[in-house]
């Protein structure tokens, strides 16, 4: 007959072993995370239309740590959105290379949680700084939201997208421009890069050439192949925007789904110099 101390003491251990089985399941589910991020990477920074939320993370702990994060997340740092609504503009062709090749160009993105400007490298990446200078001055960004933030492995915040659901589009692509950029060592895009978003796929090897209007800013060094065109660098004031953006945490608690912070571009802007 089993006393009741022995009881105790096997209750105990079932407690713990359950215990165990749940942090081993919570760490396999953050490796199985890692996994998507590194493997599906056009899914990530490219089209937005399949996410971690949709069914890849089921289970009692990851909902758990999901409302946890939701009932702790910062309270939004943004101000309101200025008034005016996104244009529906598509267009049939890339438009002519118009830009001049040895000057510098400047994107600012005024957006409702700060001001984010943006060096552009015209000289590597001529037909995506064409393309943006093109774009932003028939005022396709404006009143756009930033729609996804990854806060797992891959650190960016993306935009671009008019639609915001990461399926927005010119009605054009344009090709990988400066792949081979000495930045990118290591498969790593280091903090305070931008660069195209894509429709890419490492596995399949399909998918090259296919940027349209969505980029990402790396907010901290973040582990990508080079398949990504890096076209610019973030200034320094405009990573203290993102650092606050960041902060916020994203909407899943699972590191990849819109940000807490409603990110909006008032109006971008593209100067020559």
């Amino acid at each position: 007959m089993v006393s009741q101390e022995q009881r105790r003491k096997q209750l105990a251990r079932e407690k713990f072993l359950r215990q165990q089985e749940r942090r081993e399941a919570a760490r396999r589910r953050v490796r199985a995370r890692n996994a998507v991020i590194a493997g599906t990477l056009a899914v990530v920074v490219a089209g937005g239309a399949v996410s971690y939320a949709a069914g890849a993370f089921d289970g009692d702990g990851a909902k758990d740590d999901a409302n946890a994060q939701a009932s702790s997340a910062p309270k939004d740092p943004c101000a309101k959105a200025a008034p005016g609504k996104v244009k529906p503009l598509s267009f049939d062709k890339e438009p002519a290379l118009s830009i001049d090749k040895s000057a510098d160009y400047r994107m600012d993105l005024r957006t409702t949680c700060g001001d984010i400007e943006l060096n552009l490298d015209a000289a590597k990446a001529p037909r995506t700084v064409n393309s943006f200078n093109f774009l932003v001055n028939k005022g396709y960004l404006d009143h756009t939201k930033c729609h996804r933030l990854t806060t797992g492995g891959i650190y960016v915040l993306q935009c671009g997208d008019p639609k915001g659901t990461g399926k927005g589009t010119p009605g054009y692509r344009i090709p990988d421009e400066n792949l081979k950029d000495k930045r990118l060592k290591g498969n790593v895009y280091p903090a305070g890069t931008v660069a195209m978003a894509n429709q890419y796929d490492a596995r399949a090897k399909k998918g090259r050439n296919t940027g349209g209007s969505q980029f990402f800013l790396v907010y901290q060094d973040s582990q990508l192949p080079p398949d990504y065109t890096p076209f610019g660098t973030i200034s320094d004031s405009g990573m203290k925007v993102l650092k606050k953006i960041a902060a916020a945490g994203e909407s899943t608690g699972q590191g990849d789904g819109a940000p807490n912070a409603t990110v909006v571009i008032d109006k971008a802007t593209v100067t020559k110099s």
